[in-house]
């Protein structure tokens, strides 16, 4: 005779859930209709948003139109080589995707964060699959005070739960107060990321010698990201690479939008 347990666990957990469920149904993570799953789309935003596939740059990871051979670059890959090794990001960010990432950063919308990881690490399984440790962008901890969380950081638990990998939140410290990064354009982000990070004495531990997985939520010029993996690999990490959830592509904006992140 089969044993009864199982089912009648599943059964008391959907009892338990359902008045979670009547009094807070789920809603679509880029529109808030409501759906059937907790952090799914409705039938009306999943075909507007763009997930990246390949064939892509192997460095930077943005798409080409055809297919154009193993190890192929990018223009940006070859005339500005990046500190990183390789970076990866799930989707375009546009439409949806914009809309879930600005949600998620300032609107406290943190339970979008676990279905953003995920397609992260679909995007990103052969650097999860290298990777030694997950380290998110930090905030500087007034601006972390201001917002109460950190959506880097919200993205890289789940990244690093669901991939068996340690996380290390604290590895890398923000030390210099940088104005936002909406609206400037490359040169000025640069300017404005310029030695605002690195590894505290007592975090060297974390990074040396090992391959580091960075998360952000966006990558716009990279100069965020490449500004922490020259920290990182100043403290002797043998390599980093880089997943985020979005990818700013060239026609993801408007000349109206162009301050939107």
């Amino acid at each position: 005779m089969a044993d009864p347990m199982p089912q009648f666990k599943t059964l008391a957990r959907a009892a338990l859930d359902w008045p979670a469920r009547v009094l807070f149904p789920p809603v679509c993570a880029g529109c808030r209709r409501q759906v059937s799953q907790p952090g799914s789309l409705c039938p009306h935003c999943w075909p507007q948003l763009r997930f990246l596939e390949k064939p892509w740059c192997e460095i930077m990871g943005t798409p080409f139109l055809h297919d154009m051979g193993q190890g192929f670059l990018s223009a940006e890959a070859i005339a500005n080589p990046p500190p990183f090794e390789r970076s990866r990001a799930a989707v375009s960010y546009s439409g949806v995707a914009r809309r879930m990432v600005q949600g998620l950063k300032y609107s406290d919308k943190t339970d979008l964060a676990p279905w953003m990881a995920r397609w992260m690490l679909r995007a990103g399984a052969e650097l999860v699959t290298d990777a030694d440790v997950v380290v998110p962008v930090p905030l500087h901890w007034r601006r972390f005070l201001q917002r109460r969380f950190n959506q880097s950081a919200e993205l890289a638990r789940v990244v690093a739960t669901l991939s068996g990998l340690p996380y290390a939140p604290t590895a890398v410290a923000r030390v210099k107060v940088t104005r936002q990064q909406v609206g400037l354009p490359r040169a000025e982000r640069e300017d404005n990321v310029r030695a605002a990070f690195r590894v505290p004495p007592e975090q060297d531990i974390q990074v040396r010698g090992r391959r580091v997985l960075v998360v952000d939520d966006v990558y716009t010029t990279g100069a965020t990201v490449c500004a922490v993996a020259k920290a990182l690999k100043k403290n002797g990490a043998s390599a980093v690479d880089v997943l985020t959830f979005a990818r700013v592509l060239p026609g993801d904006f408007r000349p109206d939008e162009a301050a939107t992140i």
